[in-house]
This record gives C-alpha cells, structure tokens and sequence, in this order.
C-alpha cells in the first residue's frame, strides 16, 4: 500500500477488544426476549443506533431496554453492567503499535458508540493507562454520538476526510464489521478487514503492507 498516507481505525475489536457474546448473555438475563435479533455483531434494534447518534439520551436508552424487557424495576445500573459488559479491554502493546505508527501515517479514530460505552472507556483508559483519553494515539479521534451520524453512512467519512483534508485515494480505513467498509468504499477510501485479534493488530497491519 505505497500510495497510503493516512489510516482511519476502527475502535472496538480492531483496536480494543470487545466481546457481542458477553452482552448477548447479559441482555438475556435482563429479560431481553430473541436476544440475538435486538442486539447483534451485524443487526441490531433502532435502539442502539438512535443511542450511537445521540438521537436519544441514555436515560431513554435505559427506558427502552426495561420496555423490551418487560421489566420497569431494571436499575440504571443493572442495564449499564450488561450493556458495558461487552468492552474488554485494550493491549499495552496496542498503543504502542499506534504510537509507531502514527509516526508514518496521519492517524485518526473513527468509532460507532455511545455515552454510555465512552464513559466506562475513558474510565478504563486512565485506570489502566493513566491517560484521559486516545488523543495522544491519534491526530483526531471521531466518536458517532458526538458527531451525531454513524457507520456505514457515507456521510460520517466524508466529514472526516474534508475537515483533515485527507484525500480518499490516499486514505486507508480499518474496520472488522464488512457492513461499515460499504460506507468508506462509497466514499473512495481503501478498506482492509480486520480478521485477528486486537492484540495482533501490529503484525495485521504489517502483514497487510502497513509498514512501521
């Protein structure tokens, strides 16, 4: 990938683990009825897209899993435990391979979330990391509920591309959902498939002709 100058990552299971199992199983003990029809690695209830956009807050996030649920008593915390329970955590030598490679490439963040997930992350990141946040890791980190649009839709990469003034052509994204590389593909970028783990997220890289 010679003519790569810029690399647009994904977040969760590209860079930091997560785990739709563990939410799925969580969810269900809620009471979440066909749990694998609302909430999904590549479909999912209007839900969680409404939350991903900041169409909603999370208090009505929270309201419309004890609907599904059929259970008004649902603590918020009992709904954010299983819906947070899905986020595993980030490699130390994850960061690292960032850090490298942003010393080559323009570098930048472009994640489907939520609230919710962003707070439990940025509390994670300076636990574990002591650091506030992924801005160091990158020239700019995009997050769907503050943009208030999300993958795969077109527009939420042309944004990224004309505020960077990052030519298409030139610009790499890396995603593990084939649905989301539709929407970067659409809008003239290079599309690699995450296929391993985070923790190898170096040797993916190299593997796929992203020198460091």
């Amino acid at each position: 990938m010679q003519k790569i100058k810029n690399i647009i990552f994904d977040y969760g299971n590209v860079i930091f683990e997560i785990d739709f199992r563990i939410a799925q199983n969580a969810l269900a003990q809620l009471g979440i009825p066909d749990v694998d029809t609302f909430f999904g690695h590549k479909g999912h209830n209007n839900l969680f897209d409404l939350l991903e956009t900041g169409a909603i807050t999370t208090a009505e996030f929270r309201d419309g899993i004890r609907s599904a649920a059929q259970k008004n008593g649902l603590s918020d915390q009992e709904i954010d435990a299983a819906w947070n329970s899905l986020l595993i955590g980030v490699k130390p030598q994850t960061q690292d391979v960032l850090l490298q490679v942003k010393e080559k490439y323009r570098t930048f963040l472009l994640s489907n979330t939520n609230q919710i997930h962003f707070d439990y992350i940025m509390q994670y990141l300076q636990d574990e990391f002591q650091v506030p946040d992924n801005s160091h890791l990158f020239e700019k980190a995009y997050y769907s509920h503050e943009m208030k649009l999300r993958k795969p839709h077109v527009e939420i990469f042309q944004q990224v591309l004309q505020e960077n003034n990052l030519e298409p052509a030139e610009t790499l994204f890396i995603d593990d959902s084939p649905q989301h590389l539709v929407g970067a593909k659409a809008a003239g970028l290079h599309t690699l498939l995450m296929t391993e783990n985070p923790a190898n997220l170096g040797s993916f890289l190299k593997n796929n002709g992203i020198n460091f």
